[in-house]
């Protein structure tokens, strides 16, 4: 009977203590989550005990504690010397015969006797805690075969229990060297070089939103997303969709998989080695749609298992085509963090862009630019010092809580370099390709990880500034309080902001830097003339079948993203609002718009949809939100009709949204219709009759109120929101929305600018106020002081309301 081993079948996570926190959680979920459908592959696991005997067999323990002892615990610089003496201590040790059998026998029988290649696995007995990760801290040996390769791997897991970053990482956490085991998981070796591998969190990793899974992956084998060789492809899972039976992957990006790690063909085994992947397997997704969505189950169950969100190892066998689970640990930041407290960081200046990536947080730090090849040339570093390199592995990380930031080459979002960059809290932009050639050594720099998803460096020092909230304490108004948004990057960390909803999402921004294509040249490509155009297009929608399908495809997922972010509030989409002069500026847009004198009251908004001109683009725009609201069963998008300039242009546009399966009422559809022209205020009570509600255009509604160009320098000062007039034709269409009980809000600059204004339409008994993000928390307070003032106006709209 073996008495330092543990089979997978045999393991809970109450073993954390005999087997620690990684082969404890990969036991717990054989046993436990296999019946669910997740594969785990088997495998059994050497004990803290036969740690421990190890050590004492070999006399280890007493110089172990004296190599440590002497360790420079304030500016270890003599943290390399330690580690490799005191791994050296545990390779020239030696392993009782007893001991080698337990893992032979046990090999033996895992591969019914015949020499199968396995992993092994470290895994230390105080890791994958709340508190800390570990990750990357300790060794893995892949694809070794034979007792004698599976001997030395497995001490060779014990001496990773003392490599530089794992002995600066325990004395970070507060962890006693003496007080910490090594166990050793083999595995049953999944072909990922075969096939593909790659990690998922149960939460957005940067925002911490909760309803989203982020699946990434490589070919080949994970190690290459570790260390953040190539940008992987991101598979974003809306959960609740995926426990509906909707369609869940509302957002997918293909990362350029330039690499694809596999198993070197060396006859001793053990090693990996990285080769070119073909254009074909770069230029396609990693998993099918089906792939993912079982994937992305998986990941569900683990999360509902263990009650916390959760960071998952994954890999597809290349062979059997079988997804696994290699592991499953806590994600360790977000669970730790306040969500009702928020810094906001906010540039206050433009610079020059020296290179962009994935943002890794939402800080902005400025520092001096330090070029380094490897940890070793980090002899000058200081606290000042933005690390910019080719790639971080996990060696790297001793240096990384005493760096100001952190720029890579290489690298996505679920790299090495972004997980510890979050745990540690340092700013971070990876995978900027060009980092390296754009950025001068000792250049003074500005990141910025404030704009998105996608991060900035700035040349030199931009102003910016810095400002907490306790979102706790803000009291949200009676009048419904709703944001203005367009950027799907910033959604998820927007969704936390004190909120009831979108009240105006503007869909012309992801056409313009999602889509960037006009969508009549793509329902008509063998008409354009230009050859940059067409060579722009082509590049853009490779993989798709037909062109137009890339169109409906990446709208849908920028609208996707923000009504996910905020669900189950409602989230209203403006059809596109394009002048001919913006629409001209899109791929092969020139094409495919007249040229007009006025274009802001010529060819725009609803007049656009039944032309000739435009009605197959607007299918286009149709069928994304048919996608949005249908396949992915987001049915808190409502859509609103802008610039709509009569009641028979406002039928017309009814009519062709119910042919393109945009039907007023079906399936709970509600449509909206922008009031930004006298004309919809003379004649509210009948455009009341057409549509579910109003939201006032208060831009528009006074430009064209006064006549007076709100973009002309010399007229700009007459633009007035506060004018008489303006205000009069406001009050009007709110009356009419009260007479006719029609839903009616504003989107604009003025409430937050002015709380003379907010009071205004308090007064009126307005429904909701939309505001920007950066206004949003100055609007809110308005509001309540308005509401403070007039406590009878409020009670007459909350009856309303409710």
């Amino acid at each position: 009977m073996a008495i330092h081993i543990k089979h997978f079948n045999e393991i809970r996570i109450g073993n954390i203590p005999e087997v620690g926190g990684k082969n404890a959680s990969l036991g717990e979920m054989y046993n436990q989550l296999t019946q669910q459908g997740v594969r785990v592959p088997d495998g059994f696991s050497t004990t803290a005990k036969a740690f421990w005997t190890f050590l004492d067999e070999n006399s280890l323990r007493k110089p172990l504690q004296k190599i440590l002892g002497a360790l420079d615990t304030k500016t270890y610089s003599n943290l390399a010397k330690t580690g490799e003496k005191a791994r050296n201590l545990i390779l020239n040790g030696h392993f009782s015969p007893n001991f080698s059998k337990e893992i032979i026998d046990t090999y033996k029988k895992l591969s019914k006797d015949r020499p199968i290649a396995v992993a092994v696995r470290s895994s230390a007995t105080a890791e994958d805690l709340p508190s800390a990760s570990f990750a990357g801290q300790h060794d893995t040996f892949l694809n070794i075969r034979g007792k004698n390769a599976l001997l030395e791997a497995v001490k060779k897991c014990f001496a990773s229990l003392y490599t530089n970053r794992a002995i600066k990482y325990r004395e970070d956490k507060g962890f006693a060297h003496n007080d910490v085991a090594l166990s050793v998981g083999v595995q049953k070796m999944v072909r990922a070089d075969k096939g593909c591998s790659g990690v998922g969190f149960t939460i957005e990793p940067e925002s911490g939103f909760e309803n989203a899974i982020l699946l990434s992956g490589v070919w080949g084998l994970g190690e290459n997303i570790v260390q953040g060789n190539v940008n992987p492809d991101e598979f974003y899972v809306f959960k609740p969709a995926l426990q509906k039976g909707h369609f869940p992957i509302f957002q997918k990006k293909m990362g350029d998989k330039r690499l694809t790690m596999v198993y070197s063909k060396k006859k001793n085994g053990g090693t990996t080695v990285n080769t070119p992947t073909p254009r074909s397997k770069q230029e396609q997704f990693i998993l099918t749609d089906d792939e993912i969505v079982q994937m992305a189950h998986w990941a569900l169950a683990i999360e509902q298992h263990y009650q916390k969100p959760m960071d998952i190892e994954w890999a597809k066998d290349g062979i059997t085509q079988e997804l696994f689970v290699l592991q499953a640990r806590p994600e360790t930041v977000h669970q730790q963090r306040n969500k009702n407290i928020h810094i906001e960081y906010k540039l206050l200046e433009k610079g020059m862009v020296l290179t962009t990536g994935n943002a890794v947080g939402s800080k902005i730090k400025i520092g001096t630019a330090l070029q380094l090849g490897s940890p070793k040339e980090a002899k000058n570093l200081r606290p000042e010092h933005i690390i910019v390199t080719d790639t971080i592995t996990p060696d790297w990380d001793p240096l990384l809580k005493q760096v100001g930031g952190i720029i890579t080459n290489k690298g996505g979002r679920t790299s090495h370099a972004a997980i510890v960059a979050r745990e540690l809290g340092v700013p971070a932009i990876v995978g900027c390709g060009n980092a390296t050639s754009t950025i001068q050594d000792e250049q003074v720099i500005t990141v910025s990880c404030a704009q998105g998803k996608t991060g900035y460096v700035y040349g030199g020092k931009l102003d910016y500034e810095e400002t907490e909230v306790d979102f706790s304490n803000i009291h949200l108004p009676k009048t419904e309080v709703k944001m203005i948004l367009a950027d799907p990057e910033n959604a998820f960390q927007l969704s936390f902001y004190p909120n009831m909803g979108v009240g105006l999402l503007r869909m012309e921004f992801i056409i313009t830097h999602f889509v960037k294509i006009h969508p009549m040249a793509l329902v008509k490509f063998e008409l354009i003339k230009n050859m940059d155009a067409i060579r722009k297009i082509e590049k853009l929608t490779k993989g798709y079948v037909k062109k137009t399908d890339y169109f409906v495809d990446q709208l849908a997922q920028g609208i996707a993203t923000i009504a996910a972010a905020f669900y189950p509030k409602e989230v209203i989409v403006r059809l596109s609002d394009f002048k001919t002069n913006e629409y001209a500026n899109l791929i092969g847009g020139k094409d495919f718009e007249p040229k007009e004198e006025n274009p802001m009251l010529g060819f725009r908004g609803a007049s656009r949809y039944y032309s000739e001109l435009y009605k197959e683009g607007f299918a286009l725009e149709c069928a994304a939100i048919k996608k949005v609201r249908e396949a992915m069963g987001l049915q808190n998008l409502k859509v609103m009709v802008p610039f709509c300039r009569t009641l028979e242009e406002a039928r017309k546009t009814l009519d062709i949204m119910g042919q393109n399966g945009l039907k007023r009422s079906e399936n709970g559809l509600e449509i909206y219709t922008m009031v930004e022209i006298p004309s919809n205020v003379i004649l509210a009570r009948e455009f009341a009759k057409l549509f579910d509600g109003f939201s006032i255009g208060s831009n528009d509604l006074t430009q064209l109120t006064l006549g007076v160009d709100r973009d002309s320098e010399i007229m700009g000062k007459l633009f007035d929101e506060n004018d008489p007039a303006a205000k009069r034709m406001i009050a009007m269409a709110i009356d009419a929305a009260r007479e006719t009980n029609t839903k009616i809000g504003l989107c604009g600059q003025a409430p937050s600018d002015f709380p003379d204004f907010a009071t205004f339409l308090v007064q009126e008994g307005i429904d909701s106020i939309s505001f920007n993000p950066d206004a949003l928390l100055q609007g809110i307070e308005n509001i309540n002081k308005a509401e403070e003032k007039l406590p009878d106006r409020i009670n007459k709209v909350s009856e309303k309301l409710h």
